[in-house]
Formats: structure tokens, sequence, C-alpha cells
């Protein structure tokens, strides 16, 4: 594949992760008008960010094995083609549950697009460009992030919440038509689809985030935590015989400990955005438009360090680099913790807080990644997505629980609490030190 075409194929997959990242982002600004249009109950506010990060999280591991299938090319326009449509019928909807129902399609079918792209990295760079590559991801990560709220602030503002969900219609279009750029690759040893292992994930995985967003059910929870042991000893029972998960992925500690750290992290990412959208639009009446524009400097915040991490830090400091990211979006959502108590500006705040995302997210990619061998990919691409998106789940479901129990200071304390948990469970990933060269060598956790 000549280089240049690599390059263009290439921006054809960050566009991708890009209208994955802008459609959460946007909706999250703009649910507060959403609800008072169509009406309904208040948790219905954290459903239309729910709706599309739950299936979305339980569907990677079938996507990312999909590809191994069938080919990752063909499996990508498919997921980009529904992708497209259903924010189409999402502006057209009269009635709140029609809405969810749209938003699960585009979730199911952004499972479909975003296990992919890794793939396609892997089969379309070596190893030394392999890791510019995935630092490219954080930025790119950054600049959707920058948009979304900007974007779903000033479209609610100016016209009207059903504008937000047209803004990735042309992009889809876009990847659609430039997806030929790709190259074809799918696993060498054709696996099948573990259909009984996807249901026992799926359901068991909804029935323990459902109670969380709808309201503490015990028994559905503890139903949902049973049928995901059974799905643990379903995938052991098929390790010869292409289980959903490759039993091969947990060979290195690591790994797991990315899955660990990823839940925790990604729960305080996800969910204390939504609680700066619901204080500023719920207590303080503010419009969407400074909703939008209050959350700027987290999202200029994770830009920037993101680049500079890719570039230069992770290179000479590796995965000791998650813990500087942890601390300063600890220090961050400290100081949003003591804005909102005290009535001051959050803008401080959300800037520091954005700076120690994009610190620890370069890092974490390319160190939770590097030993997965070729036949893995799929599997590993789309466990690894699913895991981040569970946790997005559970952190939009949870903060915003907290904060219409106790308020926007109560849940960013519970953010910090999570932060620590991802801290303890990130020393199995510490001692992973990356090389300029985009090799990983091991060195002491500190």
């Amino acid at each position: 594949m000549p280089n240049h075409h690599r390059w263009a194929a290439l921006a054809v997959l960050l566009v991708a992760e890009a209208m994955n990242l802008l459609d959460a982002t946007i909706v999250q600004v703009a649910a507060p008008a959403i609800h008072a249009e169509l009406g309904g109950p208040a948790t219905t506010i954290s459903w239309y960010s729910a709706a599309y990060t739950l299936p979305f999280a339980l569907l990677l591991v079938t996507g990312g094995r999909l590809g191994d299938i069938a080919g990752r090319r063909r499996v990508f326009r498919i997921g980009v083609a529904v992708f497209t449509l259903a924010p189409a019928a999402c502006a057209l909807v009269p009635s709140p549950v029609l809405l969810l129902v749209f938003r699960a399609i585009q979730g199911a079918a952004a499972a479909l697009v975003i296990p992919q792209t890794i793939g396609l990295i892997r089969a379309m760079f070596d190893a030394p460009d392999r890791a510019k590559v995935l630092g490219a991801i954080g930025p790119v990560m950054g600049l959707a992030a920058v948009c979304g709220p900007v974007l779903g602030g000033v479209l609610t503002q100016a016209w009207s919440w059903r504008a937000v969900f047209l803004v990735t219609v042309p992009l889809g279009l876009a990847v659609f038509f430039a997806a030929g750029l790709l190259l074809e690759d799918r696993a060498s040893a054709r696996p099948r689809l573990d259909l009984v292992g996807t249901a026992l994930v799926a359901v068991g995985a909804g029935l323990v985030v459902y109670p969380l967003v709808a309201g503490w059910h015990v028994g559905i929870f503890a139903g949902g935590l049973v049928l995901l042991v059974v799905f643990g000893f379903h995938q052991r029972w098929r390790r010869d015989r292409s289980p959903l998960i490759e039993a091969g992925l947990f060979r290195d500690a690591g790994f797991s400990a990315a899955l660990l750290t990823s839940v925790p992290f990604f729960a305080v990412m996800n969910g204390l955005m939504q609680v700066v959208v619901l204080h500023l639009q719920v207590p303080e009446h503010a419009g969407a438009r400074r909703a939008g524009l209050t959350l700027l400097p987290w999202s200029a915040g994770l830009a920037v360090s993101s680049w500079v991490a890719g570039t230069y830090l992770v290179p000479r400091f590796g995965g000791r680099l998650l813990f500087a990211g942890l601390a300063l979006l600890a220090a961050g959502v400290t100081g949003l913790a003591a804005a909102f108590a005290a009535g001051r500006s959050p803008l401080v705040p959300l800037a520091v807080g954005g700076l120690g995302i994009g610190l620890f997210t370069v890092p974490f990619f390319t160190v939770a990644l590097h030993r997965v061998r070729p036949e893995e990919t799929g599997s590993a691409a789309g466990l690894l997505n699913a895991v981040q998106q569970l946790g997005a789940t559970l952190g939009v479901a949870s903060l915003g629980s907290v904060f219409f129990a106790e308020g926007a200071p109560t849940a960013c304390w519970v953010a910090v609490a999570l932060l620590a948990a991802a801290a303890v469970t990130g020393f199995g990933m510490a001692h992973d030190q990356v090389s300029a060269s985009g090799n990983v060598r091991r060195t002491a956790a500190s």
C-alpha cells in the first residue's frame, strides 16, 4: 500500500473516531432542551446518552469479532452507513421513546465501526509508525471533544436541539465513500461468531447497568452479575472453539489492568461532563450555549495535552505518565467541587482536568495494546472499547444519579474516589515503558 494512501486511509479512520465522540458529547449539552420539549421523567436526560453508549458498549466485542470474520473494511462500511442514517431519524422523532430507539440503533452501528479502526491501523502501519498513529488518536479525540459541547450549545440555542443530530450526517457520508481507501483485513484463521457468548455478555452487562440509570433494583443487578459469571465459564469452555474473547489476551497482567483501569477513568471523563451541563442548566438556569462554552477549557486542555503526550512525553516516560494524568485530573475535579460549592467559575478547574485526561489517554491506549497478536486484534479492540464505553455509561448513570440526589459537589467527590481506584489498578500498567521506536520495555512501576 503506497505511503500516501496509508495516511489518507488513516484520516478516514480518525474522522470515524471523531464522529463517535462528537455525537456523544454534542447530545449531552442538548439533553435538557430535548427533555423540555419531548417531556418524560427527569431520569430520561441520562438515557439520551446511555441509550447510545450502552448498546455501543455491549456490542463492541461482537463488532470486533465480525471484523475478524467478514473483513474489517466491509464491516466498517456497513456500520458507517447505519451510523449516518440513524441521527437523521433522531432529528425527526416526535417522542422520547422513538429518540431512545434510534439512539440505540446508532450506538449499535458505532459498535461495528470503532473496533475496526484499531485493527486496520495495525494492518496498515508497522511498529515505529503505529506508535505515532495511536498517539494521533488523542488529539482527534480532543478536537471532537472541543467541537461537541460548543456545537451542541450553539445549535440548540440558535435553532433547535434537532439540529445537533444532523452534524455527523455529512461526515458519515464522506467517510462511507472514502472507505475504499482502506485496506481489507481479516483474521488469517477465520473464527466463528459465538452467538451464545454474545447474548450472555450483552444481557448480563445490560442488567448490571440498567438499575443505575432507571433506579436501583437489587434483583436485576444480581441477575446481571450471575449472567456475566456464566459468560466467563462459557468462554473458558469454548477456549479452543473461537470464543468471543481470546484467552491469550490475559497472558499478560497489563491488559487485564488496562480493562480494570478504564472503567473508573472513563466513568469520570464522561459522567463529569454531564454533571457540569446539568449544574449549569438546572439550578443555574444557564442556556445550552453557555453550557457548551463552559466545557471549552476541558476539551481544549484534552486536545493540547494529548498532542504533547503523543509527540514528546510517552516515548520518554511510557506508562508512568498515566499517574501524572490521573493526579492532574483529580486536582481539577477537586477544584471543580470547591467551585460548585462556593458558586465560583469552574473554568480553571475544567482546564486542569482536561490536561489530565490528555496525559492519561495516550499512554493508556499505547501501553494496553502493544502486546496484542494479530489474530487477537478484533477481540482486543472490541473488549477494550467495550469496557471503556461500559465505564462511560456507568459514569453518566451513577454521577447523574448522585447529582440529582446530592448535588454537583458530591458528584465531584465521588469522581475523585473513582480516580483513586483507577490509580490503584493503573499500577499493573505502569511497568511498561514505551520507547521512541514504538516498542515497549519493562521497567519498575514508579
